[in-house]
């Protein structure tokens, strides 16, 4: 099976819904699990640690409530993809119990604030790893960088970073989603934006023509900025991260960006809870994504 294949790349193009980021990894996992409810004294190392949010993803993932047409993908830590739900690995579980299209967060964390941004590490044995996610059903990748200030350097490097990865993704038979996030909390993220937005437009001209992407990308301050790539022909969709945001502010934000869909992960589970029963869990998992999937409409 071709995992890029065209009624896939068609249906992340055209469907409805909003695409689930459950990728915490090791770094973002505690600050997770601690907004679930369950805290450090719960786990012992970091094997019981992945084992608890992957009961929370599991959670999630096998409730009715978490189905297309509302949730048209998900994002996977390379862990869970390696891991089982309700009998086959969650990737599958996703693909084929669900018809959700399932992507693989490949990037191996952020290097060090430089020049006013965190490029993402090296990527290391990528091609063997797509392989893998290939051979699970995975159609598509994750990688996320940051911007902290409004440096030309620091966001043409950026950019030509995720754009390199995008084309060698491509090459390999996945969809990537670009990630330059802009921290939310920069001082100067209005020209962030403006910076980045020209350095986006380079990148796509760059790509080949048959090449597909997906953006993600931080709420912007003025609604309707990235709105150029909602048809352009080698951008299937434009996600929205709500990058600390509230579900409610992110919520608003999105509806006010027309052709933008969420990639929430904070404000999808903002009001899970462990210690919730499965009826309650439901309920606030349903109230959820059809708030955001709504908006995602707009």
């Amino acid at each position: 099976m071709t995992i890029a294949n065209n009624e896939y790349i068609e249906l992340m193009r055209a469907g409805s819904g909003f695409i689930a980021a459950l990728d915490q990894s090791g770094g973002s996992t505690p600050k997770a699990l601690e907004r679930y409810g369950v805290g450090a004294d719960a786990y012992a190392n970091e094997d019981a640690m992945f084992d608890l949010i992957h009961d929370m993803r599991m959670r999630i993932m096998t409730n009715t409530a978490f189905a297309r047409p509302r949730v048209l993908g998900t994002i996977l830590f390379e862990g869970t993809m390696n891991r089982e739900v309700a009998g086959r690995p969650a990737s599958r579980y996703l693909i084929e119990e669900k018809g959700i299209l399932p992507f693989l967060k490949i990037d191996v964390g952020l290097a060090d604030e430089e020049d006013g941004v965190q490029l993402m590490k090296p990527i290391s044995h990528l091609d063997s790893r797509l392989v893998h996610a290939r051979s699970l059903g995975v159609f598509g990748t994750k990688m996320r960088s940051v911007i902290k200030e409004a440096s030309p350097t620091g966001i043409k490097a950026i950019s030509e970073q995720q754009f390199h990865y995008a084309q060698s993704i491509w090459k390999l038979g996945m969809v990537p989603i670009v990630e330059p996030e802009i921290d939310i909390s920069a001082s100067d993220k209005e020209t962030c934006e403006e910076m980045l937005l020209e350095n986006l437009r380079a990148g796509v001209a760059e790509l080949t023509d048959d090449t597909r992407i997906v953006f993600k990308l931080t709420l912007p301050e003025k609604d309707n900025f990235y709105s150029e790539f909602n048809a352009h022909p080698k951008v299937l969709r434009v996600a929205a991260l709500s990058g600390g945001y509230s579900q409610q502010e992110s919520r608003e934000r999105l509806l006010a960006n027309e052709g933008m869909i969420a990639s929430f992960s904070r404000a999808l589970t903002e009001f899970l809870r462990a210690q919730q029963t499965e009826t309650e869990f439901s309920n606030q998992l349903d109230a959820a994504i059809e708030s955001i999937s709504l908006a995602s409409r707009s």
